[in-house]
């Protein structure tokens, strides 16, 4: 069978199996009391259930056993993915202490790590390949694992925000993955997953009326950090070290300016707050659906550069490297990390437009 009607067929199905799935899960989260109330931190107004990550699941898994995609360590891959769905089940209906949600994210990276999946050979921009001994792997791999899954996790602050950013990191992968070194396994667990999300998205988009909760975040962080390590890392094309992190900017820094903002304000670091991302753009007073379509643009202009990084001339290469930085320096001072919360680049363009409305005045 072609390979494209072959993944339509897939996507159709994953989307199908999680739009439909959600219905039952609804019912469950009722019934077994999984609901997120409302609360000051939080910005729904209404009792909503969550573990709808069950139906992400649920499609994810529908896909694979269509696609059956020849990918290495498929197995531990699944049982480890098992683990965190079972750890988000608990998070969802119990509340459990950071610690332990914790124990679940590292038993399932550690299954995966000692199957044999980890970062083992890494391409540095002026160093080249650079072959990592047993520790050193081990340890990127672990922290890898887990920071990927907990920035997915932590970003999931607005309706349809974790299940669209993932989407689109998904989506730029699953391109790079058929246009610069064909890895027809990658591009079937890329697409079973975006194929779940949207049909998720169908019931999570601004109002939505469920969440995927700690069992959905959790899984597609586990599973971006997985597929990035069976494809991008294991791809040794140059700057394959940085691509991945290109890709996952959003979360990732995200998560970064989170510890930064915590440790510089004397917080613990497992301390929730309101000055993630999405907080602060609702905050200069965007409406709940348009901030979310504002991150999905930088997601998407992340995921573009780094198909761009992968492609082009190393001077080009170059000139990408500054927008990455000048947009993530943007990034910051919307998160409160630069210059003890003050905003010098996004003050400038705000003043630009004050003077522009004065004129015109």
């Amino acid at each position: 069978m072609n390979i494209y009607i072959d993944l339509t067929i897939a996507i159709l199905l994953s989307m199908a199996v999680s739009y439909v799935l959600v219905f039952p899960v609804m019912k469950l989260a009722v019934k077994w009391k999984m609901m997120d109330y409302p609360e000051m931190r939080k910005i729904h107004k209404e009792i909503t259930p969550r573990m709808g990550g069950l139906a992400i699941f649920g499609g994810t898994a529908a896909g694979l056993l269509y696609t059956r995609p020849d990918v290495p360590y498929l197995l531990p891959i699944c049982i480890g993915g098992f683990v965190i769905v079972l750890t988000g089940l608990l998070d969802d209906r119990f509340q459990i202490r950071p610690l332990y949600k914790l124990v679940g994210q590292v038993i399932a990276a550690l299954i995966l790590i000692f199957s044999g999946l980890q970062i083992d050979v890494l391409s540095i921009p002026f160093i080249g390949m650079v072959t990592l001994s047993d520790p050193v792997s081990i340890l990127l791999s672990f922290f890898w694992i887990i920071g990927i899954t907990n920035a997915i996790n932590l970003i999931d602050g607005l309706d349809g925000l974790a299940a669209g950013v993932s989407t689109i990191s998904l989506i730029s992968i699953a391109v790079m993955a058929l246009a610069i070194e064909p890895q027809v396994a990658i591009v079937y667990l890329c697409v079973v997953l975006i194929g779940s999300n949207i049909g998720f998205l169908f019931h999570n988009f601004y109002p939505a009326s469920i969440y995927m909760g700690d069992t959905g975040s959790l899984f597609l962080g586990y599973s971006m950090a997985v597929i990035s390590m069976v494809g991008l890392f294991k791809n040794v094309t140059l700057f394959s070290f940085i691509i991945p992190i290109i890709v996952l900017a959003i979360p990732v820094f995200d998560t970064l300016f989170s510890i930064l903002r915590r440790l510089i304000n004397k917080q613990k670091i497992m301390m929730p707050d309101n000055k993630h991302i999405h907080y602060q753009i609702l905050a200069a007073g965007f409406s709940h659906r348009t901030t979310v379509l504002i991150i999905y643009a930088f997601s998407a202009i992340f995921g573009f550069l780094a198909l761009l990084f992968s492609l082009t001339s190393f001077g080009i290469s170059l000139i990408i490297t500054i927008v990455i930085l000048f947009l993530l320096h943007l990034f910051a001072e919307m998160t409160g990390v630069v210059s003890g919360g003050k905003r010098p680049v996004i003050g400038l363009f705000s003043r630009g437009k004050k003077e522009k409305r004065k004129e015109e005045g």
